[in-house]
């Protein structure tokens, strides 16, 4: 694997991000601990080094894991890890992205990862409660703790980041160097508004679900069987018809669908690691694969119709040709765009 920077920040990250989530069997499904060792082991040896956990996956099984396990050599992983879920359903503090929350919840962690710091923090979830100055403060009181390096936002409406963004760049403090969203061939909605923003502040994306849960790895087109339940949105005729696409172009070039899947959200265009979660071995050589994979502009094509969105308003408007004649009177064609 080769390594990137993560947003504007100097930090080096790999192509690839490994999810967590599936450390533990608390949620019913999952992988134990000698697997989770083993997926690490896997995925640092093929030059792995970014890891995405949060306090709430398999009640903190996750992060005790990840801390095991990076012991005998925690500098050379990056870990990041979230607040904002709940965590204790006695204490109504104990959860949100409120300033107690986010200080607790980030002490936690800590001795959960058994370290000093933490990498990079996200914001879970954006709350509806919690005014953004209060959330911007908090963080970047913890970076100058040194209990935490570097931030990040998910699962945030734009308009709200973009607010954090500029208020910290006028304050002085930390911005965000990072945005974790879903998306992929079935979920494009953040291209609306998300990705666009995070292209302005030279935020990396590390998408969560690039695979849609499996469903644009063909199992569920096979008939095999996997977590999504039937009425799931990724299974229905839409997502279906895009599922197939891409195992149609799969098959042309002899690689899995997830290589296919993966490679599309890396070649559109923005900064983005792809947040690949495991819980078997093989899953992470497999997945790993698709680094070697360059899709060329035919396959991109049809893969971009396939899966093709409405922007909606503003985004549609801007793309028709009586506007861009009256705003650009005419010399749209001509202008280099940035």
């Amino acid at each position: 694997m080769k390594y990137t920077l993560l947003g504007k920040s100097g930090l080096k990250v790999s192509e690839l991000c490994l999810g967590t989530m599936g450390f533990g069997t608390e949620f019913g499904w999952g992988a134990n601990k000698e697997t989770s060792f083993k997926i690490m082991e896997a995925y640092a040896n093929a030059g792995g080094n970014f890891l995405d956990t949060a306090n709430r996956y398999t009640d903190g099984t996750s992060e005790r894991f990840i801390g095991e396990y990076m012991q005998s050599n925690r500098d050379h992983f990056v870990v990041a890890t979230k607040y904002s879920l709940h965590d204790n359903l006695t204490n109504v503090n104990a959860s949100g992205n409120n300033r107690k929350n986010m200080m607790r919840s980030v002490e936690e962690s800590l001795k959960r990862l058994n370290t000093d710091f933490i990498d990079l923090l996200y914001l879970h979830i954006w709350d509806n409660l919690t005014p953004i100055e209060e959330v911007m403060r908090g963080l970047d009181d913890l970076i100058r703790q040194g209990k935490v390096n570097y931030i990040g936002i998910s699962d945030t409406p734009a308009w709200i980041i973009s607010k954090g963004q500029t208020l910290s760049e006028l304050m002085g403090w930390s911005q965000f160097v990072s945005l974790q969203v879903e998306y992929s061939l079935l979920q494009r909605t953040p291209e609306r508004d998300l990705i666009p923003m995070a292209n302005h502040f030279n935020m990396t994306v590390t998408p969560w679900a690039p695979l849609a849960g499996g469903a644009l790895t063909g199992k569920y087109l096979r008939g095999d069987k996997g977590r999504l339940p039937e009425n799931s949105k990724r299974l229905n005729e839409n997502s279906t018809r895009i599922a197939k696409e891409v195992v149609a172009i799969a098959n042309e070039l002899n690689l899995s669908a997830a290589h296919v899947a993966l490679r599309w959200t890396m070649q559109q265009g923005f900064k983005c690691i792809p947040i690949v979660g495991a819980t078997k071995v093989d899953q992470v050589s497999e997945n790993i694969e698709c680094l070697n994979l360059t899709l060329n502009e035919e396959y991109l094509s049809r893969l971009n119709q396939a899966s093709n969105i409405d922007l909606g308003f503003p985004g549609e408007f801007f793309k028709e040709d009586g506007v861009k004649l009256v705003t650009y009177g005419g010399f749209y064609d001509q202008i280099i765009k940035r």
